[in-house]
């Protein structure tokens, strides 16, 4: 029993010393990041595409993956701005299981923290200097923001996350959109809270500091789907639902009222297939009501080279190691169906 001290990581400031933004790089991220965030406020009406594997187990096969997208986003690039997911951290419901990149640079050797520190930031890095995308990544380890606050766009927190109080403080400090999922329990009102309690100000010790945040005016909310007592998934993306997401909003006293589409997990029954579906019927309702057009702003797809998924070690390049993505070919067609249907 007890904590085995292995070693003292460096501080996010002394990783960021070591690995610099390029000023190329932050050039991008801020053009990048005040066109996400027109989206967010209304001041633009282009679609969010977030898509991409469901973690980010491999950095050449990643890249390979995200540069496919430059010459889609080329050809949409007046209706979608697409976020390339690279997810660094995975929750793993049972505690089992590959952890993510930040845990095990090789998925196939033992956790490194220290060298998954690096990695992560190299990838990021990597893949803004590659493709002139800057990503969304998961942010499990609210700790670990400060290691990535100079590079990403775009911050999801988990279903699993949602209700922590550490997670909506820390969301407090972003800078840009943080997209808070319903809770596994799909209780909407949970998620509904975390965005109003990012939205605020507050003062909190993180990282062995005192700080204080200005509140995050663009957290908004992501429909996954729910898991209910019998563990049957319980979808939330339809006509609906949305109508019903609608009216709880319009009762809060919430800024920049936004909702982004999670199209995988219980939404799918993790069915990687449907997602394509289950985009077509959410785009549909937004064609449906002009409401829920302006507060619908995007979806979320899990996608990678190869469709499906395969254990760790199995050696397929491009195939989720986590949950089963749609390949490539489906997801370039997803993409054009979306900038023709949004």
């Amino acid at each position: 029993m007890g904590f085995e001290f292995i070693k003292k990581l460096p501080t996010p400031a002394e990783i960021k010393q070591q690995y610099p933004v390029p000023e190329k790089v932050a050039q991008i991220k801020k053009e990048r990041d005040e066109e996400i965030r027109k989206v967010f406020t209304g001041e633009s009406d282009k679609f969010l595409a977030i898509i991409g594997p469901c973690s980010a187990d491999n950095e050449d096969s990643v890249c390979d993956y995200i540069s496919r997208l430059v010459p889609v986003q080329e050809k949409i690039k007046d209706k979608v701005i697409i976020i390339p997911r690279i997810y660094t951290n995975k929750p793993r419901t049972t505690g089992d299981g590959y952890k993510g990149l930040v845990h095990q640079p090789d998925p196939e050797k033992k956790p490194d923290l220290l060298a998954g520190l690096i990695a992560v930031r190299h990838l990021h890095i990597r893949a803004v200097e590659e493709t002139g995308f800057t990503a969304a990544d998961e942010m499990l380890y609210p700790e670990n923001w400060r290691y990535l606050s100079d590079i990403l766009s775009y911050v999801a927190i988990g279903a699993r996350s949602v209700e922590d109080q550490q997670h909506r403080l820390v969301t407090s400090g972003f800078d840009i959109p943080a997209g808070m999922k319903n809770p596994t329990s799909g209780d909407l009102s949970v998620m509904l809270n975390s965005v109003h309690a990012a939205q605020g100000s507050h003062t909190f010790i993180y990282r062995g500091w005192e700080v204080k945040t200005d509140g995050n005016p663009l957290t908004h909310v992501v429909l996954r789907g729910a898991v209910n007592k019998y563990g049957s998934c319980m979808p939330n993306y339809h006509y609906e639902d949305l109508q019903h997401l609608m009216n709880m909003y319009n009762e809060k006293d919430l800024l920049n009222p936004a909702a982004i589409i999670d199209a995988n997990h219980s939404n799918s029954n993790k069915k990687y297939d449907q997602q394509v579906r289950i985009v077509k019927e959410v785009l549909h309702s937004r064609r449906l009501d002009p409401d829920i057009r302006k507060l619908v702003k995007g979806v979320m797809v899990e996608s990678y080279i190869e469709p499906g998924c395969q254990k760790v070690g199995a050696g397929v390049y491009g195939k989720s190691i986590t949950d089963p993505c749609l390949g490539w070919a489906e997801s370039e067609q997803l993409l054009y169906e979306i900038a023709e249907l949004c």
